[in-house]
């Protein structure tokens, strides 16, 4: 009989994220990767099959980590621009409290480019669901007044996201927090009822 998992998969998956995320696919060993899940070689193959897999299994964990904490700052916005506007200082406050290692799907999309057909349509994804959060944050703040009926809701999303993949990037390069502060409020400037 097959002895059971005693791990957690979760936290495992947790380990394995910020470990390529701080360095890419490529540049993260196995040995980075069962130092940082915690298991040993035969545990990680044994469990997600193989490196590629468990960085298709972290990339959906992150995307679900992401859908969580949109809902999250919806929840918790006095407004459709309020939830624009604390999604940008929450990818700040990310940026600056945890090693100014950008987005992972940004930095997937970058290391694989389309030559990985599973991780390309992945990304398109999350993507999608980012856009589909955006969307709905802008309709709403049209709804209730605090964002401009001047453009259509789908490209206040997509300037808002692509706010975010800037923001990400300026971060990577070490742009000081003035700097990514003021972009977030520009962009906000930008889309707010005026």
């Amino acid at each position: 009989m097959p002895r059971p998992r005693e791990f957690d998969e979760t936290e495992a998956l947790e380990g394995a994220m910020n470990a390529f995320w701080a360095r890419g696919y490529e540049s993260t060993s196995t040995e980075e990767l069962c130092a940082a899940t915690g298991l040993g070689r035969s545990s990680i193959y044994n469990t997600f099959s193989s490196k590629h897999e468990l960085f298709r299994r972290v990339l959906d964990h992150y995307s679900h980590r992401g859908i969580r904490l949109r809902e999250t700052l919806l929840d918790n916005a006095p407004d459709g621009l309020g939830a624009i506007r604390l999604l940008l200082a929450s990818t700040i406050d990310d940026e600056l409290e945890n090693g100014r290692r950008g987005c992972l799907m940004v930095n997937a999309i970058a290391e694989f480019g389309t030559t990985d057909p599973e991780v390309a349509a992945q990304v398109n994804a999350d993507t999608e669901a980012h856009l589909s959060a955006l969307t709905h944050f802008a309709r709403t703040g049209q709804a209730d007044g605090s964002i401009t009926r001047d453009r259509d809701a789908t490209e206040i999303a997509n300037f808002i996201h692509a706010t975010i993949s800037g923001i990400r990037t300026m971060s990577r390069r070490g742009a000081e927090q003035k700097a990514l502060t003021s972009v977030a409020e520009l962009a906000t400037s930008a889309v707010s009822r005026r």
